[in-house]
Formats: C-alpha cells, sequence, structure tokens
C-alpha cells in the first residue's frame, strides 16, 4: 500500500519514482529563467497572477497544489534575479550617500546615474 501511494504521489508532482529507493526525493520541475530584470519582472507578474487565482478559490485541489509548487520554482528564479540586481542597487545608492556626505560632484552625479537606471530598468 505504501509503495502505491509513493507512486501515485510521485506521478502528481511529475516525478517518477525509483524503485531502487523509495526515500528518494522526486525530481523537481524546470522553471522559467529570469536572465534579465525584464523577464524576471514579466515572470513575477503572469505567475503571481496564476498564484492569485489558484488561492482565490474556495478550495485547493490535489491538482491545484501540484500547479502551485510547480510555479513557485519560477517566482523564486524572478526573485532570486531581482534580489541580485537589488543588492547592487543599493550598493550604488550608498555611494550616492556617501559622495553627497563628502560633498564630491563627480561621485554623486556618476553614481546617481547608475542608480536611476537600474532602477528604471527594475519600475518598468
Amino acid at each position: 500500500m505504501i509503495k502505491e501511494v509513493l507512486t501515485v504521489t510521485a506521478l502528481l508532482w511529475g516525478a517518477t519514482l525509483s524503485t531502487a529507493n523509495a526515500d528518494q526525493r522526486p525530481e523537481h520541475y524546470q522553471a522559467l529563467p529570469a536572465e534579465s530584470i525584464e523577464q524576471a519582472v514579466s515572470n513575477l507578474t503572469n505567475y503571481n497572477q496564476e498564484l492569485d487565482a489558484l488561492i482565490s478559490q474556495s478550495e485547493l485541489s490535489d491538482e491545484d497544489m501540484v500547479k502551485i509548487h510547480e510555479l513557485t520554482y519560477t517566482l523564486e528564479n524572478a526573485l532570486q534575479r531581482l534580489q541580485a540586481e537589488l543588492e547592487g542597487t543599493a550598493e550604488v545608492l550608498e555611494e550616492v550617500h556617501l559622495g553627497s556626505e563628502t560633498m564630491d560632484n563627480n561621485r554623486v552625479l556618476d553614481n546617481a546615474r547608475r542608480y536611476l537606471q537600474s532602477m528604471n530598468e527594475i519600475l518598468q
């Protein structure tokens, strides 16, 4: 009975269950890449809408849970891409801040332009 339940679960999650090792974790879904900020934002927009639609139902089916599990991989990729971009942008903004403290016009202007360019990409 346990073997049948594990097999059904593995199939439900889109993976194959190894009969040699029933404790093996199922393979995970392939996420959409987030190679650019635009792609990350697009994936977040689309997959957030899907997630919202799924959780707006009165009840979640097993298939809904599988779909939610699957789409979280793409959402995680997108968030990681944005997080990496924001970390770099925060460093540039800190240069603007430090430049303004020391009245360093060139430091402020150069870094403020870089900061604004990065933020414009993110916020578009």
